[in-house]
């Protein structure tokens, strides 16, 4: 992944699929080398729909970014979501083998852990992460690395998650066709990777949500305490609210996705005149004209209810408590009035995350709807090893993953 001093991101979305191609910096972020977009025409809810068209969006977004960057992609980081991804957490717990001096090692780290995800995975499911959360030695919680300390009885708490088996080889197959090599570990759950790129160590220490609001899904992760608690995907996205302006207004989707960018607001109390007329000029020769309050009226119902089904996704998480704030990112959280009517509905203080720890070309990327990206170059360069001079906490204060990231275990 990093022989060449690069590493490589691939994003599948529903809407558009994007590479980008970066170099470790020395202060434990990255370079931006090469970016390249496509629109994507196969994929549906992280499911492929149309094997060739996703081959050749892969290829495009893929080979643009090479030429920008000048280097060969190869293997790459990968981003999985949709409809197939089911997540739970377990706890492993295991007598410490040094009975004599009762001091904690890796192996019996490692033992707890796989005690924890002990047990049948469905054959029809594919483990993709599996992350601690804390340990605890005799009964003391909240431990973050026991080595080296002394005790009889060693638990541990992990966050699994899942993902079709079906669905994740037909999005492999994809990029391999498209001439990209995807190892096992390089496959990232999308709101972890989101989060890596738009949350603070601060934000996950004192507990946090992101909502990570796509084209065909709305990815929620919630940390607390500096670990992942809970992941979860909502099935639906922006996509849904331009579909919602194409049955009302009866235009094409198309035209009904640029009226949405151009004119769009969530938030009927922002309008200063909901009695204007917008008009949409569509690419059949006809206009369309509808009040600004109407059109509002169309999108704010749909986004309040995905913002209704996160906030009920969190009260069923049972970290309610623990979410101080909200992070919504994705390219759909930049439509007009998001963080307003999300604060409303979570009744506390919420913001739109932007990707940071980037330079090079990240002025082309500083925006939400890379957020899943850039997450996975820098998760990616963490997993991977790529800062061997700064220390273990140096390299933990850049993300929330720490020494915790990484598929452990495979299904």
């Amino acid at each position: 992944m990093l022989e060449n001093g690069h590493i490589a991101a691939l994003d599948i979305g529903t809407t558009k699929i994007c590479c980008v191609i970066a170099a470790p910096d020395e202060n434990g972020g990255a370079n931006v080398l090469g970016i390249g977009n496509s629109q994507s025409h196969g994929m549906s809810r992280g499911r492929v729909t149309n094997v060739d068209r996703t081959v050749n969006a892969i290829k495009v977004a893929v080979n643009d970014a090479q030429h920008m960057a000048g280097v060969k992609a190869g293997s790459v980081m990968l981003g999985v979501s949709g409809g197939t991804v089911e997540c739970f957490n377990k706890t492993g717990i295991v007598g410490v083998r040094d009975s004599k001096n009762k001091i904690i090692t890796e192996e019996d780290k490692r033992r707890a852990m796989e005690s924890a995800v002990a047990g049948d995975i469905p054959k029809d499911r594919e483990t993709v992460h599996t992350l601690v959360q804390e340990y605890a030695v005799d009964g003391q919680q909240g431990i973050k690395d026991p080595l080296g300390m002394m005790g009889m009885r060693l638990e541990v708490g992990m966050h699994v998650s899942t993902v079709s088996l079906s669905a994740l080889q037909n999005v492999l197959n994809c990029a391999r066709q498209a001439g990209l090599v995807v190892e096992d570990e390089n496959v990232v759950l999308e709101s972890v990777a989101s989060a890596e790129a738009v949350l603070t160590p601060e934000e996950i220490g004192m507990g946090v949500a992101v909502l990570d609001f796509g084209g065909g899904t709305a990815d929620m992760g919630i940390f607390a305490n500096g670990c992942v608690r809970h992941t979860a995907v909502i099935n639906l996205g922006g996509d849904h609210l331009t579909n919602d302006i194409v049955k009302a207004l009866k235009i094409p989707m198309l035209d009904a996705e640029k009226l949405k960018i151009a004119e769009g607001c969530c938030l009927t109390s922002m309008l200063a005149d909901p009695e204007e007329v917008i008009s949409a000029v569509c690419g059949n020769g006809m206009t369309t004209e509808v009040g600004r309050g109407v059109f509002c009226d169309i999108l704010e119902s749909r986004v309040e209810e995905i913002m209704t089904l996160a906030h009920l996704e969190i009260a069923k998480s049972g970290y309610d408590a623990q979410v101080m704030e909200i992070v919504v990112t994705g390219g759909s959280s930049l439509l007009s009035g998001i963080p307003e009517l999300a604060r409303d509905i979570f009744d506390r203080p919420v913001r739109i995350g932007y990707p940071a720890h980037m330079g090079g070309f990240s002025q082309m990327i500083s925006c939400p709807r890379f957020s899943t990206a850039v997450g996975l170059i820098l998760y990616g360069i963490r997993l991977h090893g790529a800062y061997p001079e700064l220390s273990r906490d140096a390299r933990s204060e850049r993300g929330f993953l720490g020494n915790i990231f990484g598929r452990l275990f495979g299904g």
